[in-house]
Protein backbone atom coordinates (compact mmCIF):
# COMPACT_ATOMS: atom_id res chain seq x y z
CA UNK A 1 0.00 0.00 0.00
CA UNK A 2 1.10 3.59 -1.10
CA UNK A 3 1.63 5.81 2.23
CA UNK A 4 0.48 9.24 1.04
CA UNK A 5 1.46 12.15 3.84
CA UNK A 6 -1.35 14.96 3.80
CA UNK A 7 0.10 18.08 2.25
CA UNK A 8 -0.81 20.23 5.16
CA UNK A 9 -0.22 19.76 9.32
CA UNK A 10 -3.24 17.56 10.21
CA UNK A 11 -3.23 16.47 14.01
CA UNK A 12 -4.39 13.64 15.51
CA UNK A 13 -7.47 15.12 17.01
CA UNK A 14 -9.57 13.73 19.39
CA UNK A 15 -13.12 14.51 18.79
CA UNK A 16 -15.80 14.91 21.00
CA UNK A 17 -18.18 11.99 21.49
CA UNK A 18 -20.99 11.14 23.58
CA UNK A 19 -19.69 10.74 27.27
CA UNK A 20 -22.72 8.17 27.04
CA UNK A 21 -21.57 6.09 24.52
CA UNK A 22 -19.15 3.38 25.49
CA UNK A 23 -15.98 3.87 24.45
CA UNK A 24 -15.13 0.81 22.47
CA UNK A 25 -12.59 0.24 19.63
CA UNK A 26 -13.58 0.02 16.16
CA UNK A 27 -11.24 -2.30 15.04
CA UNK A 28 -10.94 -4.75 18.07
CA UNK A 29 -13.69 -4.41 20.71
CA UNK A 30 -11.04 -2.88 23.52
CA UNK A 31 -11.40 -0.34 25.74
CA UNK A 32 -11.02 3.03 23.13
CA UNK A 33 -9.02 5.97 24.56
CA UNK A 34 -10.05 8.55 22.03
CA UNK A 35 -10.63 9.28 18.03
CA UNK A 36 -7.46 8.73 16.16
CA UNK A 37 -6.88 9.06 12.77
CA UNK A 38 -10.83 9.75 12.41
CA UNK A 39 -12.45 6.75 14.24
CA UNK A 40 -12.84 5.53 17.99
CA UNK A 41 -9.84 3.02 18.60
CA UNK A 42 -7.81 2.02 21.24
CA UNK A 43 -3.90 2.04 21.54
CA UNK A 44 -3.16 -0.97 20.32
CA UNK A 45 -5.46 -0.61 16.82
CA UNK A 46 -4.13 3.08 16.93
CA UNK A 47 -0.07 2.24 16.49
CA UNK A 48 -1.22 -0.70 14.15
CA UNK A 49 -2.72 1.59 11.60
CA UNK A 50 -0.04 4.11 11.64
CA UNK A 51 2.95 1.63 11.27
CA UNK A 52 1.66 -0.08 8.65
CA UNK A 53 0.78 2.89 6.13
CA UNK A 54 3.53 4.58 7.05
CA UNK A 55 5.61 1.19 5.91
CA UNK A 56 3.19 1.16 3.17
CA UNK A 57 2.67 -2.53 4.38
CA UNK A 58 1.18 -5.11 2.06
CA UNK A 59 -0.77 -7.68 4.48
CA UNK A 60 -2.08 -11.25 2.85
CA UNK A 61 -4.78 -13.11 4.85
CA UNK A 62 -3.85 -16.87 5.65
CA UNK A 63 -7.61 -17.95 5.95
CA UNK A 64 -10.56 -16.24 3.82
CA UNK A 65 -10.45 -12.54 4.16
CA UNK A 66 -13.23 -12.32 6.45
CA UNK A 67 -11.86 -12.89 9.92
CA UNK A 68 -13.26 -11.49 13.31
CA UNK A 69 -10.95 -8.85 15.14
CA UNK A 70 -11.17 -9.11 18.75
CA UNK A 71 -9.00 -7.91 21.29
CA UNK A 72 -7.62 -11.31 22.19
CA UNK A 73 -6.92 -12.70 18.45
CA UNK A 74 -6.08 -9.25 16.78
CA UNK A 75 -2.21 -10.02 16.03
CA UNK A 76 -3.64 -12.88 14.54
CA UNK A 77 -4.24 -11.92 10.83
CA UNK A 78 -2.69 -8.26 10.25
CA UNK A 79 -4.61 -7.97 6.29
CA UNK A 80 -8.02 -8.41 8.05
CA UNK A 81 -6.89 -5.71 10.88
CA UNK A 82 -6.16 -3.52 8.59
CA UNK A 83 -8.95 -3.51 6.56
CA UNK A 84 -11.20 -3.31 9.62
CA UNK A 85 -9.08 0.03 10.06
CA UNK A 86 -10.17 1.06 7.10
CA UNK A 87 -13.94 0.38 7.30
CA UNK A 88 -14.53 1.99 10.59
CA UNK A 89 -12.83 5.00 8.91
CA UNK A 90 -9.21 5.53 10.06
CA UNK A 91 -7.12 7.55 7.42
CA UNK A 92 -4.06 7.81 6.25
CA UNK A 93 -4.44 11.49 5.32
CA UNK A 94 -4.67 11.81 9.58
CA UNK A 95 -1.42 10.43 10.42
CA UNK A 96 1.56 13.28 10.65
CA UNK A 97 5.39 13.07 8.89
CA UNK A 98 8.17 13.03 11.24
CA UNK A 99 8.73 16.53 10.76
CA UNK A 100 4.92 17.51 12.00
CA UNK A 101 5.32 14.75 15.07
CA UNK A 102 8.61 16.61 16.19
CA UNK A 103 6.97 20.04 16.31
CA UNK A 104 3.75 19.07 17.64
CA UNK A 105 6.14 17.71 20.22
CA UNK A 106 8.01 20.88 20.79
CA UNK A 107 4.20 22.86 20.79
CA UNK A 108 3.20 20.43 23.72
CA UNK A 109 6.39 21.06 25.51
CA UNK A 110 6.29 24.96 24.89
CA UNK A 111 2.89 24.92 26.57
CA UNK A 112 3.66 22.40 29.19
CA UNK A 113 6.15 25.45 29.85
CA UNK A 114 4.67 27.88 29.98
CA UNK A 115 1.70 26.52 32.05
CA UNK A 116 4.88 25.59 34.53
CA UNK A 117 5.49 29.32 34.25
CA UNK A 118 2.41 30.79 35.22
CA UNK A 119 1.90 28.42 37.79
CA UNK A 120 4.89 29.10 39.46
CA UNK A 121 4.01 33.37 39.13
CA UNK A 122 0.17 32.43 40.34
CA UNK A 123 -0.17 32.93 44.39
CA UNK A 124 0.00 30.58 46.73
CA UNK A 125 -0.90 30.31 50.37
CA UNK A 126 2.04 29.84 52.72
CA UNK A 127 2.90 27.02 55.19
CA UNK A 128 3.10 29.66 57.23
CA UNK A 129 -0.21 32.12 56.22
CA UNK A 130 -2.10 28.73 56.57
CA UNK A 131 -1.08 28.07 59.97
CA UNK A 132 -2.16 31.31 60.89
CA UNK A 133 -5.27 30.85 59.10
CA UNK A 134 -5.91 26.94 61.05
CA UNK A 135 -4.88 28.96 64.55
CA UNK A 136 -7.78 31.46 63.71
CA UNK A 137 -10.14 29.03 63.22
CA UNK A 138 -9.26 26.94 65.70
CA UNK A 139 -9.24 30.19 68.01
CA UNK A 140 -13.41 31.18 66.69
CA UNK A 141 -13.94 27.42 67.21
CA UNK A 142 -13.18 27.27 70.94
CA UNK A 143 -15.11 30.70 71.18
CA UNK A 144 -17.98 30.44 69.16
CA UNK A 145 -20.60 27.85 69.76
CA UNK A 146 -23.49 27.18 67.22
CA UNK A 147 -25.64 25.43 69.89
CA UNK A 148 -25.75 28.29 71.78
CA UNK A 149 -26.07 25.94 75.43
CA UNK A 150 -25.37 29.15 77.72
CA UNK A 151 -27.63 31.41 76.82
CA UNK A 152 -30.01 29.57 79.32
CA UNK A 153 -27.49 30.93 81.96
CA UNK A 154 -28.77 34.52 80.85
CA UNK A 155 -31.15 36.51 82.67
CA UNK A 156 -34.30 35.67 80.87
CA UNK A 157 -35.91 37.77 78.05
CA UNK A 158 -39.09 39.98 78.90
CA UNK A 159 -40.96 40.56 75.65
CA UNK A 160 -43.55 42.51 75.59
CA UNK A 161 -46.86 41.51 74.45
CA UNK A 162 -46.12 37.50 75.59
CA UNK A 163 -46.74 35.75 77.88
CA UNK A 164 -44.04 33.81 76.85
CA UNK A 165 -40.70 33.43 79.69
CA UNK A 166 -37.97 32.12 79.54
CA UNK A 167 -37.28 29.83 82.64
CA UNK A 168 -33.92 28.60 83.44
CA UNK A 169 -32.56 25.64 86.38
CA UNK A 170 -32.46 26.95 89.82
CA UNK A 171 -29.11 25.46 89.37
CA UNK A 172 -27.80 27.40 86.64
CA UNK A 173 -26.63 31.21 87.92
CA UNK A 174 -26.63 33.78 85.90
CA UNK A 175 -22.86 34.79 85.25
CA UNK A 176 -21.24 37.55 87.61
CA UNK A 177 -18.70 39.88 86.82
CA UNK A 178 -16.66 40.96 89.32
CA UNK A 179 -15.52 44.95 89.15
CA UNK A 180 -12.20 43.99 90.87
CA UNK A 181 -11.12 41.64 88.30
CA UNK A 182 -9.50 42.42 84.95
CA UNK A 183 -11.62 40.26 82.16
CA UNK A 184 -8.64 41.37 79.73
CA UNK A 185 -5.70 39.97 81.51
CA UNK A 186 -7.41 37.12 82.70
CA UNK A 187 -8.46 34.15 79.82
CA UNK A 188 -11.78 33.43 80.04
CA UNK A 189 -12.82 29.63 79.30
CA UNK A 190 -13.80 29.17 75.77
CA UNK A 191 -17.08 28.49 74.90
CA UNK A 192 -20.05 30.11 72.79
CA UNK A 193 -20.74 33.25 71.18
CA UNK A 194 -23.59 35.98 70.88
CA UNK A 195 -24.72 39.12 70.32
CA UNK A 196 -26.53 41.39 72.26
CA UNK A 197 -29.36 41.24 69.88
CA UNK A 198 -31.55 42.41 67.11
CA UNK A 199 -33.50 42.61 63.90
CA UNK A 200 -36.49 44.34 61.87
CA UNK A 201 -38.02 47.71 62.77
CA UNK A 202 -41.18 47.39 64.82
CA UNK A 203 -41.85 49.80 67.54
CA UNK A 204 -39.03 51.33 66.98
CA UNK A 205 -38.97 54.84 68.96
CA UNK A 206 -37.20 57.94 66.51
CA UNK A 207 -36.09 60.14 68.84
CA UNK A 208 -34.46 57.73 71.60
CA UNK A 209 -36.74 58.53 74.12
CA UNK A 210 -36.86 56.02 76.95
CA UNK A 211 -39.44 55.93 80.19
CA UNK A 212 -38.72 54.17 83.34
CA UNK A 213 -37.15 50.64 83.81
CA UNK A 214 -39.97 48.72 83.05
CA UNK A 215 -39.74 50.52 79.29
CA UNK A 216 -36.40 48.42 78.73
CA UNK A 217 -37.50 44.81 79.16
CA UNK A 218 -34.83 43.14 77.80
CA UNK A 219 -32.47 45.11 78.47
CA UNK A 220 -31.33 42.47 81.34
CA UNK A 221 -31.30 40.18 79.45
CA UNK A 222 -29.08 41.54 76.83
CA UNK A 223 -26.80 43.09 78.99
CA UNK A 224 -25.87 39.52 79.88
CA UNK A 225 -25.61 38.67 76.23
CA UNK A 226 -23.14 41.46 75.60
CA UNK A 227 -20.82 40.61 78.69
CA UNK A 228 -21.13 37.00 77.37
CA UNK A 229 -19.66 37.86 74.37
CA UNK A 230 -17.31 39.92 75.65
CA UNK A 231 -15.36 37.43 77.02
CA UNK A 232 -15.44 35.73 74.02
CA UNK A 233 -14.18 37.76 71.69
CA UNK A 234 -11.42 38.63 74.30
CA UNK A 235 -10.79 35.03 74.29
CA UNK A 236 -10.78 35.16 70.45
CA UNK A 237 -8.42 38.08 70.60
CA UNK A 238 -5.73 36.46 73.09
CA UNK A 239 -5.08 33.23 70.12
CA UNK A 240 -4.76 36.10 67.19
CA UNK A 241 -0.80 35.51 66.57
CA UNK A 242 0.63 38.14 67.43
CA UNK A 243 -1.88 39.75 69.81
CA UNK A 244 0.01 38.66 73.10
CA UNK A 245 3.48 40.29 71.81
CA UNK A 246 1.53 43.63 72.39
CA UNK A 247 1.71 45.66 75.82
CA UNK A 248 -1.26 44.80 78.09
CA UNK A 249 -1.75 48.66 77.67
CA UNK A 250 -1.90 47.93 73.79
CA UNK A 251 -4.09 45.04 74.08
CA UNK A 252 -6.59 46.48 76.62
CA UNK A 253 -7.31 49.63 74.39
CA UNK A 254 -7.29 47.91 70.88
CA UNK A 255 -10.00 45.41 72.90
CA UNK A 256 -12.15 47.83 74.25
CA UNK A 257 -12.61 49.71 70.93
CA UNK A 258 -13.05 47.07 68.78
CA UNK A 259 -15.03 44.72 70.78
CA UNK A 260 -18.78 45.95 69.75
CA UNK A 261 -17.53 46.17 66.32
CA UNK A 262 -16.38 41.83 66.63
CA UNK A 263 -19.64 40.96 67.97
CA UNK A 264 -21.43 42.32 65.34
CA UNK A 265 -19.30 40.76 63.28
CA UNK A 266 -19.91 37.46 64.71
CA UNK A 267 -23.75 38.23 65.06
CA UNK A 268 -23.74 37.90 61.26
CA UNK A 269 -23.33 33.93 61.14
CA UNK A 270 -26.44 33.58 63.01
CA UNK A 271 -28.81 36.30 60.42
CA UNK A 272 -30.72 35.38 58.73
CA UNK A 273 -32.01 37.11 55.66
CA UNK A 274 -35.29 35.12 55.69
CA UNK A 275 -36.81 37.15 58.15
CA UNK A 276 -33.83 39.52 59.30
CA UNK A 277 -33.71 38.27 62.67
CA UNK A 278 -30.72 36.80 64.77
CA UNK A 279 -31.64 32.93 65.86
CA UNK A 280 -29.49 31.73 68.38
CA UNK A 281 -30.59 28.17 68.64
CA UNK A 282 -33.89 28.15 69.58
CA UNK A 283 -37.42 30.04 68.62
CA UNK A 284 -36.76 31.64 72.28
CA UNK A 285 -33.65 33.28 71.36
CA UNK A 286 -34.60 34.46 68.44
CA UNK A 287 -33.74 37.98 68.37
CA UNK A 288 -35.80 41.13 66.09
CA UNK A 289 -35.51 44.57 66.22
CA UNK A 290 -38.36 45.28 68.60
CA UNK A 291 -35.98 43.37 71.08
CA UNK A 292 -33.47 45.73 70.89
CA UNK A 293 -35.84 48.79 71.04
CA UNK A 294 -36.41 47.32 74.73
CA UNK A 295 -33.55 46.98 75.59
CA UNK A 296 -33.40 51.40 74.71
CA UNK A 297 -31.68 51.35 71.29
CA UNK A 298 -33.42 53.43 67.88
CA UNK A 299 -33.36 53.55 64.49
CA UNK A 300 -30.28 55.79 64.66
CA UNK A 301 -28.11 51.92 64.85
CA UNK A 302 -31.12 49.79 63.99
CA UNK A 303 -31.52 50.64 60.54
CA UNK A 304 -27.50 50.53 59.49
CA UNK A 305 -26.90 47.66 61.95
CA UNK A 306 -29.58 45.83 59.58
CA UNK A 307 -28.24 47.21 56.32
CA UNK A 308 -25.01 45.90 57.22
CA UNK A 309 -25.58 42.77 58.65
CA UNK A 310 -27.76 41.75 54.95
CA UNK A 311 -24.35 42.98 53.35
CA UNK A 312 -21.85 40.90 54.87
CA UNK A 313 -24.05 37.80 54.53
CA UNK A 314 -24.28 38.78 50.77
CA UNK A 315 -20.89 37.87 50.73
CA UNK A 316 -20.89 34.87 51.57
CA UNK A 317 -17.49 34.81 53.21
CA UNK A 318 -15.61 31.58 53.55
CA UNK A 319 -15.17 30.81 57.47
CA UNK A 320 -11.56 31.58 57.07
CA UNK A 321 -12.53 35.23 55.32
CA UNK A 322 -14.66 35.72 58.41
CA UNK A 323 -12.18 34.74 61.27
CA UNK A 324 -9.59 36.94 59.19
CA UNK A 325 -11.54 40.08 58.79
CA UNK A 326 -12.65 40.07 62.57
CA UNK A 327 -9.06 39.64 63.59
CA UNK A 328 -7.95 42.59 61.59
CA UNK A 329 -10.66 45.09 62.99
CA UNK A 330 -9.25 44.41 66.45
CA UNK A 331 -5.55 44.86 65.19
CA UNK A 332 -6.43 48.40 64.16
CA UNK A 333 -3.77 50.79 64.65
CA UNK A 334 -5.65 53.65 64.70
CA UNK A 335 -7.84 52.76 68.01
CA UNK A 336 -7.77 55.28 70.61
CA UNK A 337 -5.21 54.83 73.35
CA UNK A 338 -2.47 52.58 71.48
CA UNK A 339 0.70 52.92 72.29
CA UNK A 340 3.04 50.98 69.88
CA UNK A 341 0.99 51.60 66.74
CA UNK A 342 3.92 50.31 63.89
CA UNK A 343 3.42 46.73 65.81
CA UNK A 344 0.07 46.81 65.65
CA UNK A 345 0.05 48.19 61.86
CA UNK A 346 2.36 45.28 60.94
CA UNK A 347 0.39 42.80 62.58
CA UNK A 348 -2.56 43.74 60.93
CA UNK A 349 -0.75 43.88 57.35
CA UNK A 350 0.20 40.13 58.20
CA UNK A 351 -3.03 39.71 58.37
CA UNK A 352 -4.14 41.96 55.42
CA UNK A 353 -1.85 39.92 53.21
CA UNK A 354 -3.10 36.37 53.97
CA UNK A 355 -6.81 37.41 53.62
CA UNK A 356 -5.69 39.00 50.17
CA UNK A 357 -3.68 35.45 49.56
CA UNK A 358 -6.70 33.53 50.57
CA UNK A 359 -8.94 35.29 48.22
CA UNK A 360 -7.15 35.26 45.37
CA UNK A 361 -6.06 31.12 46.04
CA UNK A 362 -9.33 29.86 47.15
CA UNK A 363 -12.25 31.99 46.56
CA UNK A 364 -13.71 31.38 43.31
CA UNK A 365 -15.00 34.20 40.71
CA UNK A 366 -17.75 35.86 40.29
CA UNK A 367 -18.08 36.03 44.49
CA UNK A 368 -13.92 37.10 44.41
CA UNK A 369 -14.67 39.94 42.33
CA UNK A 370 -13.27 43.17 44.46
CA UNK A 371 -14.00 40.72 47.87
CA UNK A 372 -11.40 42.05 50.09
CA UNK A 373 -11.82 46.05 49.26
CA UNK A 374 -15.72 44.84 49.78
CA UNK A 375 -14.66 43.69 53.49
CA UNK A 376 -12.56 46.36 54.27
CA UNK A 377 -15.48 48.70 53.37
CA UNK A 378 -17.48 47.02 56.09
CA UNK A 379 -14.60 47.88 58.92
CA UNK A 380 -15.14 51.60 57.84
CA UNK A 381 -19.20 50.57 58.77
CA UNK A 382 -18.83 49.18 61.81
CA UNK A 383 -16.62 52.16 63.09
CA UNK A 384 -19.66 54.22 62.36
CA UNK A 385 -22.27 51.85 63.84
CA UNK A 386 -19.64 51.72 66.74
CA UNK A 387 -20.41 55.68 67.43
CA UNK A 388 -23.86 55.02 67.24
CA UNK A 389 -23.61 52.45 69.87
CA UNK A 390 -21.94 54.58 72.41
CA UNK A 391 -23.87 57.27 71.91
CA UNK A 392 -27.16 55.27 72.36
CA UNK A 393 -25.13 53.67 75.35
CA UNK A 394 -24.43 56.79 76.97
CA UNK A 395 -27.95 57.72 76.51
CA UNK A 396 -29.37 54.50 77.99
CA UNK A 397 -27.35 55.02 80.92
CA UNK A 398 -28.19 58.53 81.39
CA UNK A 399 -30.38 57.30 84.45
CA UNK A 400 -29.17 55.22 87.41
CA UNK A 401 -32.22 52.90 87.23
CA UNK A 402 -30.99 52.10 83.45
CA UNK A 403 -27.58 51.70 84.67
CA UNK A 404 -27.79 48.81 87.10
CA UNK A 405 -29.36 46.64 85.03
CA UNK A 406 -26.05 46.48 82.71
CA UNK A 407 -23.15 43.87 84.03
CA UNK A 408 -20.16 45.29 85.63
CA UNK A 409 -17.85 43.60 82.53
CA UNK A 410 -20.30 46.04 80.13
CA UNK A 411 -19.80 48.72 82.66
CA UNK A 412 -16.13 48.52 82.54
CA UNK A 413 -15.82 48.24 78.54
CA UNK A 414 -18.13 51.41 77.70
CA UNK A 415 -16.78 53.26 81.02
CA UNK A 416 -15.32 55.54 78.92
CA UNK A 417 -17.96 56.15 77.19
CA UNK A 418 -20.73 56.04 78.99
CA UNK A 419 -19.60 57.77 82.57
Amino acid sequence: MEYMAAGTSIPDVDMEFDKNIPRICGVCGDKATGFHFNAMTCEGCKGFFRRSMKRKAVFTCPFNADCRITKDNRRHCQSCRLKRCIDIGMMKEFILTDEEVQRKREMIMKRKEEEAQRESQRPKISEEQQQVINILLEAHKKTFDTTYSDFSQFRPPVRENTTRRITRSSSVQTQSYSSDSDPFNSSPEPSEYSFFSSSLFGDCSSDGSLGGPNDLKMLPHLADLVSYSIQKVIGFAKMIPGFRDLTAEDQIALLKSSVIEVIMLRSNQSFSLEDMSWTCGSEDFKYKVDDVTQAGHNLELLEPLVKFQVGLKKLNLHEEEHVLLMAICILSPDRPGVQDKALVEAIQDRLSSILQTYILCKHPPPGSRLLYPKMIQKLADLRSLNEEHSKQYRFITFKPEHSTMLTPLVLEVFGNEIS
